[in-house]
């Protein structure tokens, strides 16, 4: 890697990651996490885990979780409360892991050019993954689906974007808008200022990272704490008339509904983009731990006590019994 580049990377730990000082230690690896040293150029140099629950059928789908800044594939595996729904309804979850070497908070590099772009970077490693996933599991490659938190969230964006022939959905929690900035300096300014560009602004953005690109577009579920102050809450409304503008909707909900934990939820067109707005919540991964069916998850660091997102998200990805299209509360 250019040694310059690297250093522009590794500055960018003062962004999304660390919130008043404090590092949280790396989880060892989760048991059932395996490592795939293989997968492709990798040319963001990214590593990869999967999990694939016992007797895992031929044709699942599967789910790319993308971690924050101070995190890494084990912790968000272990603590999101994902393998709770990957192991009742049977899908695989791909994980790709930032390394120290190119980022010393182990941020994804969601705002440079140079790996946010369709085939370049850290975006085309992600996508490598997806392909050995499909290919070397026998996955299904029409429901492949990504979520991340933070950084992670804003490089789901960037894939939600850059393919959308390889997604189907996608959950963007504390994220940030798809080329909400393209440097250093602009992306500390996205996390507290985002800019208030129309909608087709947004959507253009997301259109110009694949030219030409006909057809069908991923649905998107936005996840915001209304007491985020690390990426604040303005970015989700940006997010929302991004995703709203491309997929040709108003930017207007056709509903909307009270969730647990003082959570609202808008719903857009025929419940193509969702905005979940949690009451109180800071910076983090909305989780809810217990034995209900509709809770998941562990409390510790940005895996805040709120309501189970990963279960609505995966209903929202169709991956719930069944394999319907929305949850219950619709």
């Amino acid at each position: 890697m250019n040694p310059l580049r690297r250093l522009v990377r590794s500055l960018v730990t003062v962004l999304l990651g660390v919130v008043a000082g404090m590092v949280v230690p790396a989880p060892t690896l989760a048991a059932g996490l395996e490592p795939v040293t293989s997968f492709g150029s990798n040319p963001g140099n990214l590593s990869m885990y999967v999990y694939r629950p016992n007797g895992l059928p031929a044709g699942a789908p599967a789910v790319v979780l993308l971690h924050g800044c101070t995190q890494n594939a084990a912790g968000y595996f272990a603590n999101s409360g994902w393998r709770t729904f990957a192991d009742r309804w049977r899908f695989a979850l791909v994980l790709p892991e930032q390394k120290i070497a190119n980022n010393a908070s182990s941020c994804f590099t969601w705002f440079a050019a140079g790996d946010t772009g369709r085939d370049q970077g850290e975006a085309l490693s992600v996508r490598q993954m997806v392909d050995r996933a499909v290919t070397g599991y026998g996955l299904d490659p029409r429901r492949v689906f990504v979520s991340g938190l933070s950084a992670g969230a804003a490089m789901s964006a960037v894939m939600l974007a850059a393919y959308p022939d390889v997604f189907a959905a996608g959950s963007v929690v504390a994220g940030l808008p798809y080329w909400c900035a393209t440097s250093l300096i602009q992306a500390g300014t996205c996390q507290y200022w985002p800019p208030d560009r129309t909608p087709a602004q947004w959507g253009d953005l997301v259109r110009a990272a694949y030219p030409g690109y006909a057809g069908q577009r991923p649905r998107v579920a936005v996840w915001q704490g209304r007491a985020d102050h690390t990426v604040v809450p303005a970015n989700a409304v940006e997010l929302r008339d991004q995703f709203t503008n491309v997929l040709g909707i108003p930017a207007q909900p056709s509903s909307t509904s009270s969730l647990p934990a003082g959570t609202t939820l808008e719903v857009y067109g025929a419940d193509q983009v969702r905005l979940y707005q949690v009451a109180g919540m800071g910076h983090g991964t909305p989780v809810d731990p217990g034995p209900a069916a509709e809770q998941c998850g562990t409390v510790t660091a940005y895996f805040l006590d709120t309501i189970c997102s990963a279960y609505h998200d995966a209903l929202f990805f169709g991956l719930g019994a069944g394999g319907g299209a929305g949850p219950p509360e619709l």
